[in-house]
């Protein structure tokens, strides 16, 4: 996807008009191919590191303890994953499997990404989905500042219904 995102630039697809969509990229992604060739380049994230004040602040912590790399939605959700699970282990008093996923369906997940967000019985993250666009290099202004919020999109209009999903678990 860097590569076609370069050569789209390198044929001036974003000056024709055309809007390219990243199906799965993260800010990573951006920061590899670089401002100039990302330039207006739509995607959507789960975490953007730059939100608001309590993303901006783990972030700050997650930069202080890796070299000052940007941390993206799959790392800030591996850690607020992992988190949910400990606060369930701490609630429950037990770490057998049933009783820890019992609780972490049962309570929202509220955290620097999160807020009241459900985990669904067949394990689905209800999370909020942000649409990204990718700035041209004269509107960034500090380092990572690579995206303007277009919109978000809530949870439980992003993912299948779970009526819809087949799972057997269920």
């Amino acid at each position: 996807m860097i590569n076609a995102v370069k050569q789209a630039h390198e044929f001036g697809l974003q000056i024709s008009g055309q809007t390219l969509a990243g199906l799965l990229l993260v800010v990573n992604d951006v920061q590899g191919m670089g401002l100039q060739n990302a330039q207006g380049l739509v995607l959507s994230e789960s975490f953007y590191w730059d939100l608001n004040d309590e993303t901006r602040a783990w972030s700050k912590r997650y930069m202080d303890a890796f070299d000052g790399k940007v941390p993206n939605m799959i790392h800030a959700s591996a850690y607020a994953g992992v988190m949910h699970y400990l606060k369930a282990i701490q609630a429950t008093g037990t770490d057998d499997s049933a009783t820890v996923v019992s609780k972490m369906k049962s309570t929202p997940m509220n955290d620097f990404i999160n807020k009241d967000v459900i985990i669904r019985q067949d394990g689905r993250v209800l999370h909020n989905m942000i649409l990204l666009q990718v700035k041209a290099p004269k509107d960034s202004k500090y380092k990572y500042d690579f995206y303007n919020v277009l919109g978000t999109a809530p949870g439980d209009k992003v993912f299948r219904p779970m009526a819809e999903g087949g799972c057997p678990l269920l």
